[in-house]
C-alpha cells in the first residue's frame, strides 16, 4: 500500500556505503516510539514520538552512529510508523465505506469519502516519495545525503499517519 522509497532514491541509497559484516548491526527497538505513542493523544503529543526509536538506535553503538547506521536506524522506525499508517488507512477506509453505503442515496453527497481518501493517499506516495529525493538531492553526493534522504522518509510517513489517525475527528464522526 505504501513504498518505502522510491526506485531512484532506494538505488541510491543501496550504493551509500560498503556491504556490512555480520556483526555490524545496529540496535533498534520499537519501544522508544510505541511507549511514547501509548501515552500521545494530541497530533502534538504524538509528533514529540518521531525519531526517538532512531535516535536511541544511533547512541546504542559506534555502529549506529556510521552513515549507514543512521540510515538503517531511521528505515527501521520507518517501517513502524509504516504499519501504523498502514493499519489506519485501512481502518479508515472501512469506514469511509460504511459511511459512502450508508448515505448512498443522499443526493447531497457528490463525493464518495473513500474514492478520495484513495486518491489522496496515492497522490501522498509519490509526493513523499519526490520530497525525499529533493532532501536526498541537497546532499549534492555526500554521506549525508543518504540520512537526509532516510529522515524524510520516516518523518514524512510518521506525519502521515498522524494526519490519518486525527483527519475524521474536526468532524465528530
Amino acid at each position: 500500500m505504501v513504498r518505502l522509497l522510491g526506485l531512484g532514491l532506494a538505488a541510491a541509497l543501496m550504493m551509500a556505503g560498503p556491504v556490512l559484516a555480520e556483526d555490524e548491526q545496529v540496535q533498534y527497538s520499537d519501544a522508544p516510539t510505541a511507549d511514547c505513542l501509548a501515552g500521545a493523544e494530541t497530533a502534538e503529543a504524538m509528533r514529540a514520538c518521531i525519531g526517538l526509536a532512531t535516535a536511541k538506535c544511533v547512541d546504542a553503538s559506534d555502529y549506529g552512529s556510521t552513515t549507514i547506521g543512521m540510515m538503517q536506524c531511521a528505515e527501521k522506525e520507518t517501517a513502524f510508523w509504516d504499519g501504523k499508517l498502514n493499519a489506519t488507512y485501512k481502518d479508515l477506509m472501512a469506514r469511509a465505506e460504511k459511511f459512502d453505503k450508508m448515505n448512498a442515496d443522499d443526493p447531497r453527497i457528490v463525493e464518495k469519502i473513500a474514492d478520495s481518501l484513495r486518491a489522496m493517499q496515492r497522490a501522498w506516495i509519490p509526493y513523499r516519495d519526490a520530497t525525499c529525493t529533493f532532501q536526498y538531492s541537497l546532499g549534492m553526493g555526500g554521506t549525508i545525503a543518504s540520512t537526509l534522504a532516510s529522515h524524510c522518509q520516516l518523518d514524512m510517513t510518521a506525519e502521515q499517519f498522524i494526519y490519518l489517525t486525527h483527519a475524521w475527528e474536526p468532524l465528530g464522526n
